[in-house]
């Protein structure tokens, strides 16, 4: 009976570690890799308002608590926390005056600089300063400097001011002298953790290994710092966007929710303008769950397991009824690629292809009567209301001359439209908006529209008449691009 009780527990605790680990997983945690160089030391990500504005809109004590820096003058949280990430100085082994202004600290000392909103994450993770309800004690060793795991806190570093001014200096110094550090990048580590097995690390990055030196702990410490920082920081992009991690050669579409990576650059280009790919920090990549790969070019012919051909236009699969289908249109059977079940139930049934089916990839048709221009797919017709169409969604497609009675042989459908993802403002205003969900989200200002990595260059100018085909979407905000 002991047995089996002992037998029963170890059984629910390796099914409780089992389910923690891959939900993990499915959060796109990575003990190797939580948080990249660049993010660490990007001190220009907020300004001093913007750090005042985050605190407050979380409804944060630090709001509105001020209390000595590390120099003993009083100053809000906010600007205590702005001038350890920004304006901090190493004055290690410089002779300096009593009251040193800030000009002197710049002709004698080091600047030390990092994210501030890594300071943000960290004042949270270790006491719950953003969201929580904090006690002096909590303000007090606000980020648990000088406080080891092996009990006490010295008292030199008691106080918010300290503690904060602290930990940006011994952050900046685990990035700039990683040599003086247990944790180093590249090399692999058996990292206990309370209440859990050990697990093996290999830290990919300067980043990943100050936090493993800061806090030698995978579960809960680093893992409650990687989901606070994609909660509070990691953006939103909509379906269409094209992404890539800084440093990273790979793109990816965000369709459905999901990430898709492109498995050749063919695959890639055929579809989209290069152009539009926004660089975003890893973190950014991280919340979103890998979809299928897109692995064949824009017009492939794919041929399933069981053996029916496909042409691929767009997001769908165009199967062909019958061999004469194939032949007629003059496809050549060496050009058709094997692909797995995967690959094809990632495209949506389109028409099939029959022996008399015209134009299988789409075609515009112009009116030799009145000059109107259509794109005529799958038996059907949409006018084309803005000539912009021509030079972009559609610009890799020739106009074909046709009679007025050609025309009549398809059904009118809705206008043309952009695709999601695109940026489209309007011949009569300033406004810019995203195509989102078949919908025109504006984005409310141009700090958002940058901070979200967007390009000035690769907004559309359309007529009104393109806009009025989308319903209005909900504004994209700050809150919305910072995830808040």
């Amino acid at each position: 009976m002991v047995k089996l009780k002992h037998s029963l527990l170890f059984l629910i605790l390796a099914i409780s570690i089992f389910y923690s680990i891959n939900s993990a997983k499915a959060e796109g945690f990575d003990p190797n890799n939580i948080i990249s160089d660049l993010e660490i030391l990007d001190h220009t990500s907020m300004d001093l308002a913007d750090i005042q504005e985050f605190l407050v809109n979380k409804g944060s004590y630090l709001a509105n608590y001020s209390c000595p820096d590390a120099s003993g003058i009083t100053r809000k949280a906010s600007e205590i926390i702005y001038n350890a990430a920004a304006k901090n100085y190493d004055c290690d082994g410089a002779i300096m005056s009593d009251n040193p202004t800030e000009e002197e600290k710049i002709s004698k000392c080091k600047k030390v600089t990092i994210n501030p909103k890594f300071l943000l994450v960290l004042l949270q993770k270790e006491q719950s300063l953003i969201e929580g309800s904090p006690s002096q004690r909590n303000l007090d060793w606000a980020v648990g400097y000088g406080c080891p795991d092996s009990g006490g806190c010295n008292n030199r570093w008691l106080g918010f001011g300290k503690q904060v001014n602290s930990a940006a200096l011994q952050f900046r110094d685990y990035m700039d002298n990683p040599q003086y550090y247990t944790y180093k990048a590249g090399n692999t580590y058996t990292i206990s953790n309370t209440n859990r097995d050990p697990i093996i690390v290999t830290p990919a990055n300067q980043a990943t290994a100050a936090l493993y030196n800061y806090t030698p702990h995978v579960y809960n410490g680093n893992f409650n710092f990687y989901k606070l920082w994609q909660r509070y920081f990691t953006k939103t992009y909509f379906d269409g966007s094209l992404l890539q991690a800084d440093g990273e050669l790979g793109v990816w579409l965000i369709q459905g929710g999901l990430k898709r990576p492109f498995i050749s650059k063919a695959a890639l280009i055929s579809r989209f303008d290069e152009n539009k790919i926004i660089k975003v920090n890893k973190s950014d990549l991280d919340k979103y769950e890998k979809g299928v790969p897109i692995k064949f070019p824009q017009y492939s012919l794919i041929r399933s397991p069981r053996g029916t051909i496909f042409l691929l236009v767009d997001d769908k699969k165009r199967g062909f009824a019958s061999a004469e289908a194939f032949r007629n249109i003059g496809f050549n059977p060496s050009e058709v690629s094997d692909a797995s079940w995967e690959d094809i139930n990632a495209y949506a049934d389109g028409t099939p292809i029959t022996a008399t089916s015209t134009y299988p990839t789409g075609a515009l048709l112009q009116n030799k009567k009145t000059g109107g221009v259509y794109y005529v797919y799958e038996g059907a017709k949409a006018p084309l209301l803005d000539k912009i169409l021509l030079t972009t969604k559609f610009k890799n497609k020739k106009i074909i001359k046709a009679s007025p009675e050609e025309l009549d042989q398809y059904q009118t459908v809705e206008p043309a439209k952009f695709n999601n993802g695109e940026l489209l403002k309007s011949t009569i205003s300033s406004a810019v908006f995203v195509i989102a969900n078949d919908k025109k989200r504006p984005i409310v200002s141009g700090k958002v529209f940058e901070q979200l990595g967007y390009k000035w260059k690769n907004i559309y100018t359309v007529s009104p008449q393109v806009l009025y085909l989308y319903d209005e979407g909900e504004p994209v905000t700050e809150a919305v691009a910072n995830n808040k």
